[in-house]
């Protein structure tokens, strides 16, 4: 059965905000770094560490607002693909706070001090400890990067299996 946009329960405003702007700084974020990565210039590294920062405390925002804004009831589907859906949007929620957190940890044992946009800085408030940089670099660029790409990519589909294939207008709920 499809559902109209009459019918369909709305995710909040605020909610819709809040996934709109996390989708916008993870991908400036990833700009960031693929810039940094092909061009010679230091100033895309400072950004995306300025926009991976920011995402920090917006994730953090955004888990609040999630605790205390009620959710539109959800669509009609088999239980397991509820749950799936449950646990893939966590996982989301947990690696959009890990990976800036494995970065943030990254540059202060590694001795650096994180400049956001030139504003203020976070400071190297832990003992520098190269061995502790290392693991913190190889979580952020070896586990926590390709397994967000890989939700993110899950997320992306189930959401245009339900616009295309079920046609049940859930992307409404986020518009």
């Amino acid at each position: 059965m499809s559902n109209t946009s009459s019918h369909l329960s709305k995710w909040s405003v605020s909610s819709r905000i809040f996934h709109w702007i996390s989708a916008v700084l993870l991908l400036v974020t990833w700009v960031m770094i693929f810039l940094y990565d092909n061009l010679d210039s230091n100033l895309y590294i400072g950004l995306h560490k300025s926009f991976g920062i920011s995402l920090l405390f917006w994730m953090i925002a955004r888990v609040i607002n999630r605790a205390v804004t009620k959710a539109p009831p959800p669509i009609s589907m088999p239980k397991w693909q509820l749950l799936l859906s449950q646990l893939s949007h966590f996982g989301l929620y947990a690696l959009l706070i890990a990976m800036p957190m494995a970065g943030l940890l990254m540059s202060v044992y590694g001795g650096r001090p994180v400049d956001i946009f030139g504003l203020f800085q976070i400071s190297v408030f832990v003992t520098p400890d190269r061995d502790l940089a290392r693991f913190y670099n190889d979580l952020h660029t070896d586990i926590i990067w390709p397994t967000i790409i890989a939700f993110t990519l899950i997320h992306i589909a189930a959401a245009l299996y339900h616009q295309f294939v079920k046609k049940d207008n859930l992307m409404a709920r986020m518009k």
